[in-house]
């Protein structure tokens, strides 16, 4: 069982910045692909991007690639997604989550078994 837990999100204008954290429980984290989705009202959730096991591979969409860098931090059981010139299309609810099968980085939504509650992120025009 992994219980994951995000915070970091509000309300930003255009052009700002903010860092989400993710903390997991569990002591095999450090083995985990991880992955940062969102989801605006009246869509699909959306991959956005995710970090092996040793933060050495990252992927982003090609939406956010050179605005956002993930990272992570194994001691601390955290993942961060750090978000600088944000638009107001970047609105939506951030959710991270966890993929335990020990596969190389996917985008796949599918693959990721355990998720947090997510946490909104509103950007203003």
């Amino acid at each position: 069982q992994v219980v994951l837990v995000e915070s970091g999100g509000g309300l930003v204008q255009a052009g700002g910045s903010l860092r989400l954290t993710c903390v997991a429980s569990g002591r095999t984290f450090s083995r985990y692909t991880m992955g940062w989705f969102r989801q605006a009202p009246g869509k699909e959730r959306e991959f956005v991007a995710a970090i092996n096991w040793s933060g050495g591979t990252t992927r982003y969409a090609d939406s956010v690639k050179g605005r956002f860098t993930m990272s992570r931090d194994n001691a601390k059981n955290t993942v961060y997604l750090q978000m600088n010139s944000l638009k107001p299309e970047d609105t939506a609810v951030y959710y991270c989550a966890a993929d335990t099968s020990i596969a190389p980085v996917t985008r796949q939504l599918n693959e990721y078994d355990y998720w947090g509650q997510g946490t909104q992120v509103t950007v203003s025009s």
